[in-house]
Protein backbone atom coordinates (compact mmCIF):
# COMPACT_ATOMS: atom_id res chain seq x y z
CA UNK A 1 0.00 0.00 0.00
CA UNK A 2 0.86 3.55 -0.71
CA UNK A 3 2.16 4.69 2.62
CA UNK A 4 1.76 8.12 1.55
CA UNK A 5 -2.05 7.59 1.39
CA UNK A 6 -4.96 8.83 3.83
CA UNK A 7 -6.23 5.73 5.04
CA UNK A 8 -9.92 6.04 6.83
CA UNK A 9 -11.11 5.11 10.01
CA UNK A 10 -13.30 2.94 8.92
CA UNK A 11 -10.47 1.09 6.77
CA UNK A 12 -8.69 0.99 9.62
CA UNK A 13 -11.42 -0.50 11.70
CA UNK A 14 -12.00 -3.48 9.27
CA UNK A 15 -8.11 -4.77 10.83
CA UNK A 16 -9.36 -5.20 14.13
CA UNK A 17 -8.46 -8.86 14.66
CA UNK A 18 -5.75 -11.28 15.42
CA UNK A 19 -5.52 -12.65 12.50
CA UNK A 20 -5.39 -8.48 11.00
CA UNK A 21 -4.14 -6.03 13.74
CA UNK A 22 -3.59 -2.20 12.53
CA UNK A 23 -3.65 0.71 15.41
CA UNK A 24 -3.07 4.85 14.95
CA UNK A 25 -0.58 6.20 16.95
CA UNK A 26 0.09 9.77 16.24
CA UNK A 27 -2.37 9.82 13.19
CA UNK A 28 0.12 7.24 11.90
CA UNK A 29 -1.39 3.67 10.22
CA UNK A 30 0.79 0.96 11.35
CA UNK A 31 0.25 -2.74 11.11
CA UNK A 32 1.64 -4.44 13.96
CA UNK A 33 -0.01 -7.89 12.95
CA UNK A 34 3.53 -10.13 13.53
CA UNK A 35 4.02 -7.66 16.67
CA UNK A 36 1.68 -9.71 18.96
CA UNK A 37 3.12 -12.75 19.16
CA UNK A 38 7.09 -12.12 18.08
CA UNK A 39 6.13 -13.85 14.69
CA UNK A 40 8.77 -13.68 12.04
CA UNK A 41 12.05 -11.70 13.50
CA UNK A 42 9.75 -9.43 15.28
CA UNK A 43 10.18 -9.19 19.10
CA UNK A 44 6.72 -9.87 20.92
CA UNK A 45 5.57 -6.75 22.63
CA UNK A 46 6.89 -6.71 26.12
CA UNK A 47 3.27 -6.31 27.43
CA UNK A 48 1.69 -9.37 25.63
CA UNK A 49 -0.75 -9.13 22.87
CA UNK A 50 -4.21 -8.41 24.62
CA UNK A 51 -3.17 -4.95 25.43
CA UNK A 52 -2.74 -3.87 22.22
CA UNK A 53 -5.75 -6.19 21.11
CA UNK A 54 -7.57 -3.43 23.38
CA UNK A 55 -6.84 -1.16 20.64
CA UNK A 56 -7.31 -2.78 17.61
CA UNK A 57 -8.66 -1.59 14.82
CA UNK A 58 -8.69 1.91 16.76
CA UNK A 59 -6.89 4.71 17.72
CA UNK A 60 -4.23 3.46 20.60
CA UNK A 61 -2.06 6.99 20.99
CA UNK A 62 -4.11 8.18 24.16
CA UNK A 63 -2.55 4.45 25.75
CA UNK A 64 0.46 4.56 23.91
CA UNK A 65 1.49 7.74 24.90
CA UNK A 66 2.22 7.53 28.45
CA UNK A 67 3.79 4.57 28.85
CA UNK A 68 6.20 4.51 25.74
CA UNK A 69 9.00 6.24 24.47
CA UNK A 70 7.98 7.94 20.90
CA UNK A 71 10.21 5.79 18.82
CA UNK A 72 9.17 2.46 19.93
CA UNK A 73 7.43 2.23 17.08
CA UNK A 74 10.14 3.14 14.57
CA UNK A 75 12.46 1.14 16.30
CA UNK A 76 10.80 -2.63 16.61
CA UNK A 77 8.97 -1.87 13.34
CA UNK A 78 10.27 -2.70 9.90
CA UNK A 79 9.26 0.28 7.34
CA UNK A 80 6.83 -1.74 5.99
CA UNK A 81 4.82 -1.92 8.43
CA UNK A 82 3.80 1.48 8.04
CA UNK A 83 0.12 1.98 6.28
CA UNK A 84 -0.24 5.39 5.96
CA UNK A 85 -1.83 8.73 7.67
CA UNK A 86 -5.31 8.61 9.50
CA UNK A 87 -7.92 9.96 8.14
CA UNK A 88 -8.72 12.89 10.88
CA UNK A 89 -12.47 13.41 11.30
CA UNK A 90 -14.17 16.12 12.10
CA UNK A 91 -15.44 14.45 15.18
CA UNK A 92 -11.38 14.17 15.92
CA UNK A 93 -10.95 17.25 15.49
CA UNK A 94 -13.42 19.00 17.69
CA UNK A 95 -13.53 16.32 20.39
CA UNK A 96 -15.33 17.79 23.66
CA UNK A 97 -13.47 17.51 26.96
CA UNK A 98 -14.05 13.95 28.55
CA UNK A 99 -15.79 14.84 32.57
CA UNK A 100 -12.51 13.43 33.69
CA UNK A 101 -10.72 15.98 31.53
CA UNK A 102 -12.65 18.92 32.79
CA UNK A 103 -12.46 17.66 36.19
CA UNK A 104 -8.48 17.25 36.36
CA UNK A 105 -8.15 20.85 34.86
CA UNK A 106 -10.03 21.97 37.39
CA UNK A 107 -7.94 20.59 40.01
CA UNK A 108 -4.67 22.34 38.31
CA UNK A 109 -6.52 25.66 38.15
CA UNK A 110 -7.21 25.40 41.97
CA UNK A 111 -4.07 24.08 43.42
CA UNK A 112 -1.95 25.67 46.21
CA UNK A 113 0.50 28.38 44.43
CA UNK A 114 3.76 27.34 44.53
CA UNK A 115 5.53 29.23 47.56
CA UNK A 116 3.02 27.69 49.85
CA UNK A 117 4.22 24.36 49.12
CA UNK A 118 7.04 23.62 52.03
CA UNK A 119 7.99 20.31 52.29
CA UNK A 120 7.82 17.04 49.71
CA UNK A 121 4.99 15.75 51.44
CA UNK A 122 3.07 18.80 50.37
CA UNK A 123 3.78 17.72 46.98
CA UNK A 124 2.55 13.94 47.34
CA UNK A 125 -0.90 15.59 48.67
CA UNK A 126 -1.22 17.49 45.41
CA UNK A 127 -0.45 15.01 42.97
CA UNK A 128 -2.80 12.77 45.18
CA UNK A 129 -5.51 15.09 44.29
CA UNK A 130 -4.77 16.25 40.62
CA UNK A 131 -3.73 12.86 39.07
CA UNK A 132 -5.81 10.43 37.09
CA UNK A 133 -6.73 7.89 39.45
CA UNK A 134 -4.92 4.91 37.16
CA UNK A 135 -1.77 7.16 37.73
CA UNK A 136 -1.93 7.84 41.40
CA UNK A 137 -2.64 3.74 41.73
CA UNK A 138 0.42 2.83 39.68
CA UNK A 139 3.38 5.97 41.36
CA UNK A 140 2.15 5.25 44.60
CA UNK A 141 1.49 1.26 45.09
CA UNK A 142 3.40 -1.21 46.58
CA UNK A 143 3.12 -5.06 46.82
CA UNK A 144 1.04 -7.40 49.23
CA UNK A 145 0.31 -5.26 52.28
CA UNK A 146 2.54 -2.35 51.76
CA UNK A 147 4.13 -2.33 55.06
CA UNK A 148 8.02 -2.23 53.44
CA UNK A 149 6.55 0.92 51.84
CA UNK A 150 5.32 2.01 55.37
CA UNK A 151 8.74 1.05 57.16
CA UNK A 152 10.73 2.54 54.80
CA UNK A 153 9.34 5.70 56.14
CA UNK A 154 8.96 4.92 59.62
CA UNK A 155 12.64 3.80 60.23
CA UNK A 156 14.14 7.19 59.76
CA UNK A 157 11.59 8.62 62.59
CA UNK A 158 13.55 6.04 64.84
CA UNK A 159 17.25 7.54 64.42
CA UNK A 160 18.01 11.02 66.58
CA UNK A 161 20.40 13.45 66.13
CA UNK A 162 22.84 13.94 68.63
CA UNK A 163 24.04 17.62 67.54
CA UNK A 164 26.96 19.46 68.35
CA UNK A 165 26.91 23.59 69.85
CA UNK A 166 29.01 26.15 69.64
CA UNK A 167 30.74 25.85 66.53
CA UNK A 168 31.17 28.76 63.91
CA UNK A 169 28.74 27.23 60.82
CA UNK A 170 28.32 30.35 59.34
CA UNK A 171 29.32 28.86 56.04
CA UNK A 172 27.87 25.26 55.20
CA UNK A 173 28.49 23.30 52.36
CA UNK A 174 26.77 20.02 51.66
CA UNK A 175 27.84 19.71 47.84
CA UNK A 176 29.45 16.54 47.12
CA UNK A 177 31.01 14.04 44.45
CA UNK A 178 28.86 10.91 43.21
CA UNK A 179 30.39 8.12 40.95
CA UNK A 180 33.36 10.80 40.19
CA UNK A 181 30.56 13.55 39.21
CA UNK A 182 29.91 17.00 40.77
CA UNK A 183 27.18 17.10 43.02
CA UNK A 184 24.69 20.48 44.59
CA UNK A 185 23.15 18.08 46.86
CA UNK A 186 24.24 14.53 48.19
CA UNK A 187 20.94 12.86 46.76
CA UNK A 188 20.36 12.01 43.08
CA UNK A 189 17.25 11.56 41.20
CA UNK A 190 16.48 7.73 41.46
CA UNK A 191 14.50 6.37 38.80
CA UNK A 192 10.78 6.14 38.56
CA UNK A 193 9.19 4.83 35.69
CA UNK A 194 6.69 6.29 32.95
CA UNK A 195 6.58 9.59 33.33
CA UNK A 196 4.23 10.88 31.42
CA UNK A 197 1.29 9.41 33.48
CA UNK A 198 2.10 12.35 35.82
CA UNK A 199 2.89 15.18 32.78
CA UNK A 200 3.18 15.24 29.23
CA UNK A 201 7.02 16.31 29.35
CA UNK A 202 7.58 13.24 31.80
CA UNK A 203 10.83 12.94 32.64
CA UNK A 204 12.29 15.64 30.83
CA UNK A 205 10.56 17.72 33.69
CA UNK A 206 13.82 15.97 35.72
CA UNK A 207 16.04 16.05 33.14
CA UNK A 208 15.53 20.28 32.33
CA UNK A 209 15.88 20.79 36.14
CA UNK A 210 18.50 18.81 36.83
CA UNK A 211 20.97 20.34 35.15
CA UNK A 212 19.59 23.88 35.85
CA UNK A 213 20.52 22.97 39.83
CA UNK A 214 23.52 20.90 39.71
CA UNK A 215 22.01 17.74 41.17
CA UNK A 216 22.36 14.16 38.97
CA UNK A 217 19.21 12.31 36.86
CA UNK A 218 18.93 7.97 36.98
CA UNK A 219 17.17 7.65 33.53
CA UNK A 220 14.77 5.25 33.78
CA UNK A 221 14.67 1.69 31.59
CA UNK A 222 11.00 2.18 31.70
CA UNK A 223 10.86 6.21 30.90
CA UNK A 224 7.64 7.46 29.04
CA UNK A 225 10.45 9.56 27.13
CA UNK A 226 13.39 7.95 25.14
CA UNK A 227 15.92 7.55 26.34
CA UNK A 228 17.92 10.11 23.03
CA UNK A 229 14.90 12.70 24.09
CA UNK A 230 16.49 12.69 27.78
CA UNK A 231 20.02 12.70 26.43
CA UNK A 232 18.94 15.61 24.13
CA UNK A 233 17.62 17.84 26.88
CA UNK A 234 20.83 17.60 29.29
CA UNK A 235 23.20 20.35 29.47
CA UNK A 236 26.37 19.98 28.05
CA UNK A 237 28.19 17.98 30.30
CA UNK A 238 25.48 17.51 32.89
CA UNK A 239 25.83 13.83 34.53
CA UNK A 240 23.38 11.20 33.91
CA UNK A 241 23.00 7.65 35.38
CA UNK A 242 21.31 4.39 33.58
CA UNK A 243 18.99 2.73 35.75
CA UNK A 244 18.95 -1.23 34.10
CA UNK A 245 16.61 -3.61 33.82
CA UNK A 246 18.41 -6.46 32.03
CA UNK A 247 16.81 -7.60 28.80
CA UNK A 248 16.30 -11.57 28.19
CA UNK A 249 17.92 -10.60 25.04
CA UNK A 250 21.24 -9.60 26.21
CA UNK A 251 22.31 -8.64 23.14
CA UNK A 252 19.46 -6.04 22.97
CA UNK A 253 21.00 -4.97 26.54
CA UNK A 254 24.72 -4.85 25.45
CA UNK A 255 23.47 -2.65 22.50
CA UNK A 256 21.38 0.03 25.28
CA UNK A 257 24.55 -0.30 27.67
CA UNK A 258 26.99 0.59 24.98
CA UNK A 259 24.70 3.45 23.34
CA UNK A 260 24.54 4.86 27.02
CA UNK A 261 27.99 5.26 27.74
CA UNK A 262 28.79 6.58 24.10
CA UNK A 263 25.96 8.99 24.83
CA UNK A 264 28.08 10.40 27.89
CA UNK A 265 25.87 8.46 30.74
CA UNK A 266 28.29 8.10 33.59
CA UNK A 267 27.15 5.07 35.65
CA UNK A 268 24.96 1.86 35.27
CA UNK A 269 22.60 1.21 38.13
CA UNK A 270 21.91 -2.64 37.32
CA UNK A 271 18.55 -3.29 39.49
CA UNK A 272 18.97 -6.80 40.46
CA UNK A 273 16.11 -7.64 43.32
CA UNK A 274 12.89 -7.57 40.35
CA UNK A 275 13.41 -11.65 38.63
CA UNK A 276 9.42 -10.37 38.59
CA UNK A 277 8.03 -7.66 39.33
CA UNK A 278 5.91 -7.70 42.58
CA UNK A 279 2.14 -7.42 43.10
CA UNK A 280 1.37 -3.91 43.20
CA UNK A 281 -2.38 -4.32 44.31
CA UNK A 282 -3.50 -0.83 44.16
CA UNK A 283 -2.19 -0.66 40.44
CA UNK A 284 -4.17 -4.55 39.98
CA UNK A 285 -7.34 -3.47 40.84
CA UNK A 286 -7.07 -0.43 38.54
CA UNK A 287 -7.04 -3.25 35.54
CA UNK A 288 -5.16 -1.84 33.28
CA UNK A 289 -6.44 -4.77 30.90
CA UNK A 290 -10.22 -4.73 31.61
CA UNK A 291 -13.19 -5.78 29.92
CA UNK A 292 -15.32 -3.73 27.65
CA UNK A 293 -13.20 -2.47 24.57
CA UNK A 294 -11.30 -5.26 22.98
CA UNK A 295 -12.60 -7.71 24.65
CA UNK A 296 -14.60 -9.34 21.77
CA UNK A 297 -10.75 -9.73 19.81
CA UNK A 298 -9.27 -11.12 23.16
CA UNK A 299 -12.15 -14.34 23.12
CA UNK A 300 -10.13 -17.66 23.07
CA UNK A 301 -7.28 -16.44 24.82
CA UNK A 302 -5.93 -18.73 27.28
CA UNK A 303 -3.92 -16.99 30.42
CA UNK A 304 -5.18 -13.39 29.97
CA UNK A 305 -4.72 -12.01 33.45
CA UNK A 306 -7.14 -8.99 33.18
CA UNK A 307 -6.31 -7.35 36.56
CA UNK A 308 -2.08 -7.16 35.92
CA UNK A 309 -2.19 -3.48 36.01
CA UNK A 310 0.37 -1.29 34.63
CA UNK A 311 3.79 -2.79 36.53
CA UNK A 312 3.35 -6.22 35.51
CA UNK A 313 1.47 -5.52 31.93
CA UNK A 314 5.20 -3.36 30.60
CA UNK A 315 7.75 -5.48 32.27
CA UNK A 316 7.55 -9.49 30.89
CA UNK A 317 10.98 -8.70 29.38
CA UNK A 318 13.11 -8.89 32.43
CA UNK A 319 15.30 -11.54 32.96
CA UNK A 320 14.09 -13.86 35.68
CA UNK A 321 18.00 -15.56 35.15
CA UNK A 322 20.42 -13.04 36.32
CA UNK A 323 23.40 -14.00 38.42
CA UNK A 324 26.39 -13.04 39.64
CA UNK A 325 27.71 -15.33 37.01
CA UNK A 326 26.70 -12.27 34.39
CA UNK A 327 28.78 -9.74 36.31
CA UNK A 328 32.08 -10.33 34.43
CA UNK A 329 30.02 -9.93 31.33
CA UNK A 330 28.81 -6.34 32.17
CA UNK A 331 31.91 -5.51 33.43
CA UNK A 332 33.16 -6.25 29.96
CA UNK A 333 30.69 -4.35 27.64
CA UNK A 334 30.97 -1.15 29.44
CA UNK A 335 33.64 1.46 31.38
CA UNK A 336 31.24 3.24 33.15
CA UNK A 337 31.43 2.35 36.82
CA UNK A 338 28.73 -0.49 37.53
CA UNK A 339 26.30 -0.27 40.71
CA UNK A 340 23.77 -2.87 41.70
CA UNK A 341 20.60 -1.51 43.31
CA UNK A 342 18.34 -3.38 45.26
CA UNK A 343 20.98 -4.68 48.03
CA UNK A 344 19.51 -6.13 51.17
CA UNK A 345 22.15 -8.66 52.65
CA UNK A 346 25.37 -8.31 53.99
CA UNK A 347 26.71 -11.23 52.52
CA UNK A 348 25.45 -10.19 48.87
CA UNK A 349 27.21 -6.36 49.71
CA UNK A 350 30.71 -8.60 50.02
CA UNK A 351 29.71 -10.50 47.23
CA UNK A 352 29.72 -7.04 45.31
CA UNK A 353 32.61 -5.89 46.36
CA UNK A 354 34.34 -9.08 45.54
CA UNK A 355 32.94 -8.87 42.26
CA UNK A 356 34.76 -6.09 41.45
CA UNK A 357 31.94 -3.36 40.90
CA UNK A 358 31.89 0.40 42.12
CA UNK A 359 28.88 0.28 44.48
CA UNK A 360 25.80 -1.09 45.92
CA UNK A 361 22.21 0.75 46.26
CA UNK A 362 20.42 -0.48 49.49
CA UNK A 363 16.91 -0.73 48.71
CA UNK A 364 13.84 -2.80 48.86
CA UNK A 365 12.18 -0.46 45.67
CA UNK A 366 10.24 1.79 47.48
CA UNK A 367 8.32 -1.31 49.09
CA UNK A 368 7.41 -2.39 45.58
CA UNK A 369 9.02 -5.68 45.14
CA UNK A 370 9.15 -8.24 48.48
CA UNK A 371 7.07 -7.21 51.36
CA UNK A 372 8.16 -7.53 54.56
CA UNK A 373 11.70 -6.91 53.07
CA UNK A 374 13.89 -4.64 55.69
CA UNK A 375 14.13 -0.64 54.61
CA UNK A 376 17.59 0.58 53.25
CA UNK A 377 18.19 2.41 56.27
CA UNK A 378 17.76 -1.04 58.87
CA UNK A 379 20.08 -2.84 56.50
CA UNK A 380 22.92 0.17 56.21
CA UNK A 381 24.43 -0.48 59.50
CA UNK A 382 24.69 -3.85 59.19
CA UNK A 383 26.18 -4.02 55.75
CA UNK A 384 28.59 -0.90 56.53
CA UNK A 385 29.42 -3.27 59.70
CA UNK A 386 30.09 -6.08 57.08
CA UNK A 387 32.13 -4.18 54.62
CA UNK A 388 34.41 -2.74 57.48
CA UNK A 389 35.74 -6.18 57.84
CA UNK A 390 37.30 -5.97 54.20
CA UNK A 391 39.13 -3.02 54.41
CA UNK A 392 39.64 0.95 54.97
CA UNK A 393 36.46 2.50 55.36
CA UNK A 394 34.90 4.56 53.60
CA UNK A 395 35.89 2.33 50.63
CA UNK A 396 37.24 5.44 47.62
CA UNK A 397 36.49 2.70 45.27
CA UNK A 398 32.84 1.39 46.40
CA UNK A 399 30.20 3.42 47.17
CA UNK A 400 26.93 2.50 49.17
CA UNK A 401 23.84 4.54 48.37
CA UNK A 402 20.61 4.09 49.83
CA UNK A 403 16.75 4.75 48.77
CA UNK A 404 13.61 4.51 49.73
CA UNK A 405 11.23 6.54 51.73
CA UNK A 406 12.96 9.61 52.03
CA UNK A 407 11.38 13.18 52.27
CA UNK A 408 13.54 15.30 54.28
CA UNK A 409 16.96 16.44 54.33
CA UNK A 410 17.29 15.12 57.89
CA UNK A 411 16.74 11.67 56.27
CA UNK A 412 19.38 12.26 54.18
CA UNK A 413 21.81 13.42 56.63
CA UNK A 414 20.63 10.39 58.94
CA UNK A 415 21.54 8.03 56.19
CA UNK A 416 24.91 9.55 55.44
CA UNK A 417 25.96 9.65 59.25
CA UNK A 418 25.03 6.02 59.21
CA UNK A 419 27.99 5.53 55.99
CA UNK A 420 26.06 6.07 53.27
CA UNK A 421 27.48 7.75 50.02
CA UNK A 422 24.50 9.24 48.60
CA UNK A 423 20.86 8.72 48.70
CA UNK A 424 18.32 8.66 45.50
CA UNK A 425 14.72 10.07 45.98
CA UNK A 426 12.11 8.90 43.95
CA UNK A 427 8.84 9.49 44.37
CA UNK A 428 9.29 13.01 45.71
CA UNK A 429 10.90 14.46 42.41
CA UNK A 430 8.11 12.34 40.89
CA UNK A 431 5.39 13.58 42.77
CA UNK A 432 6.94 17.75 42.14
CA UNK A 433 5.98 17.01 38.45
CA UNK A 434 3.27 15.23 38.79
CA UNK A 435 1.89 18.42 40.93
CA UNK A 436 3.89 21.29 39.17
CA UNK A 437 6.06 20.27 36.09
CA UNK A 438 9.27 21.53 36.12
CA UNK A 439 8.98 24.17 38.10
CA UNK A 440 7.78 21.77 40.77
CA UNK A 441 11.33 19.69 40.59
CA UNK A 442 12.99 22.95 40.61
CA UNK A 443 11.17 23.92 43.77
CA UNK A 444 11.28 20.47 45.55
CA UNK A 445 15.22 21.42 45.22
CA UNK A 446 14.94 24.36 46.65
CA UNK A 447 13.08 23.13 49.50
CA UNK A 448 15.65 20.26 50.07
CA UNK A 449 18.49 22.72 49.70
CA UNK A 450 17.05 24.91 52.71
CA UNK A 451 16.72 22.33 54.81
CA UNK A 452 20.24 20.83 54.43
CA UNK A 453 21.44 24.26 55.32
CA UNK A 454 19.10 24.58 58.36
CA UNK A 455 19.77 21.28 59.44
CA UNK A 456 23.74 21.41 59.38
CA UNK A 457 23.92 24.10 61.16
CA UNK A 458 21.48 23.06 63.98
CA UNK A 459 23.94 19.79 63.73
CA UNK A 460 26.88 21.90 64.23
CA UNK A 461 28.71 21.05 61.11
CA UNK A 462 29.67 22.69 58.23
CA UNK A 463 30.15 20.16 55.53
CA UNK A 464 29.03 16.38 55.03
CA UNK A 465 32.70 14.92 55.25
CA UNK A 466 31.84 16.34 59.25
CA UNK A 467 28.77 13.82 59.45
CA UNK A 468 29.84 10.56 61.49
CA UNK A 469 28.26 7.83 63.59
CA UNK A 470 28.26 10.04 66.55
CA UNK A 471 25.82 12.47 65.07
CA UNK A 472 23.16 10.02 65.64
CA UNK A 473 21.09 7.96 67.91
CA UNK A 474 20.46 4.60 66.21
CA UNK A 475 19.79 2.46 68.45
CA UNK A 476 16.05 2.45 68.39
CA UNK A 477 16.28 1.74 65.00
CA UNK A 478 14.86 -1.73 64.78
CA UNK A 479 13.26 -1.71 68.36
CA UNK A 480 12.16 1.47 69.34
CA UNK A 481 8.72 2.71 69.34
CA UNK A 482 7.61 4.85 65.50
CA UNK A 483 7.15 8.36 66.58
CA UNK A 484 3.80 9.05 64.15
CA UNK A 485 4.58 10.74 61.09
CA UNK A 486 1.25 12.86 60.24
CA UNK A 487 2.22 14.48 56.85
CA UNK A 488 3.01 11.13 55.42
CA UNK A 489 -0.26 9.81 57.11
CA UNK A 490 -2.67 12.03 55.67
CA UNK A 491 -0.88 11.16 52.32
CA UNK A 492 -0.75 7.51 52.26
CA UNK A 493 -3.41 5.85 50.73
CA UNK A 494 -4.40 2.74 52.62
CA UNK A 495 -5.16 -0.68 50.51
CA UNK A 496 -8.69 -1.60 49.98
CA UNK A 497 -10.72 -4.90 49.43
CA UNK A 498 -12.52 -5.93 46.49
CA UNK A 499 -16.03 -4.19 46.54
CA UNK A 500 -19.33 -5.40 46.01
CA UNK A 501 -20.81 -4.44 42.92
CA UNK A 502 -24.02 -2.46 42.27
CA UNK A 503 -26.49 -4.91 41.84
CA UNK A 504 -28.29 -4.94 38.48
CA UNK A 505 -31.65 -6.63 39.54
Amino acid sequence: MDTSSVIPATVVAEHGSRESCWIIVHNKVYDITDFLDGKSSLQQHPGGSRIILRYAGKDATAAYEPVHPPDVISTNLPPEKFIGIAEQSASAVDSPQTEEEKKRELLLASRPPLDEILNLHDFEAVAKTVLPAKAWAYYSSASDDEIAIRENRAAYQRVWFIPRILRDVTKVDWSTTILGQKSSLPIFISATALGKLGHPDGELNLTRAAGKHGVIQMIPTLASCSFNEIVDAAQPGQPLFLQLYVNRDRELTKKYVQNAEKRGVSGLFITVDAPQLGRREKDMRMKFVDDGAGAKVQEGQSGVKKDQGIARAISSFIDPSLAWKDIPWFRSITKMPIVLKGVASPKDAILALEAGVQGIVLSNHGGRQLDNARSGLENLVDIVAALKTRGPWPNPNFSVFIDGGVRRASDVLKALALGASAVGVGRGFLYAFSSYGQEGVERAIEILRDEFEMNMRLLGITSLSELTPDLVDASRLRAGNTPQDNLYSQTYQPLQLAQFRESKL
